[in-house]
């Protein structure tokens, strides 16, 4: 039954400030005292790799509580071959939203659309636990190596899925975050004064 509180749409100009609290919301104190994830964003929407077209965000009763999207990235095959696909995120639901079945919704969603606009694979960092009811699966199942991980080292958070049967078949190769990504500390920190003082705090489970 198709949810009419529910609207998934493109993100607006005037939705990128919300989008942002959204996110810093969502992700505050969850991998690192505080949070980087609505700066890197904010970089993002203006990187030559962004897709404007797979950037969604998730209305219920008109308040945005979600958001996801997609950058273009590669696999570097050691056949010495480009192999394009995409990665996405930040994604996130806002937090009083969570565990209600709102995330694997614009989750499933937002991957047919990237299919739809011809992805054939997708690599992410991201918990097995759900991705894994999206149809992820772990990324060395499709012989896909991450950059600078050693051999032997966890690799429980990289995930893959294809979106076209057998895009990656006969690939063996490895995968780098795009760089946009990888944002400068100090450039954020500047960037979070613009949001309302929250307090960092150094928490169990965090990996940074």
């Amino acid at each position: 039954m198709k949810r009419t509180d529910i609207l998934i749409r493109l993100e607006r100009p005037e939705d990128e400030q919300i989008t942002e609290n959204l996110i810093r919301e969502s992700f505050w104190n969850v991998y690192r005292p505080g949070c980087l994830e609505h700066y890197v964003i904010h970089c993002l929407r203006h990187d030559k790799d962004f897709v404007p077209e797979l950037n969604f965000v998730m209305e219920r009763n008109g308040i945005i509580i979600g958001q996801n999207m997609f950058m273009r990235a590669v696999i570097s095959a050691d056949d010495g071959r480009q192999i394009p696909i995409m990665t996405m995120g930040p994604i996130c639901i806002a937090p009083e939203f969570k565990r209600q079945g709102y995330g694997k919704m614009l989750l499933d969603y937002s991957l047919e659309k990237a299919k739809a606009a011809g992805a054939g694979a997708l690599c992410f960092e991201g918990n097995i636990a759900f991705y894994g009811k999206s149809g992820f699966d772990y990324a060395s199942k499709f012989g896909i190596r991450y950059h600078g991980l050693p051999d032997g080292a966890d690799s429980s958070f990289f995930l893959c899925r294809e979106l076209v049967e057998g895009y990656l078949k006969g690939i063996a190769g490895e995968y780098s975050a795009p760089k946009g990504y990888f944002v400068n500390l100090d450039e954020a920190e500047e960037f979070d004064r613009k949001f309302p003082p929250k307090k960092k705090l150094k928490l169990p489970g965090q990996i940074f």
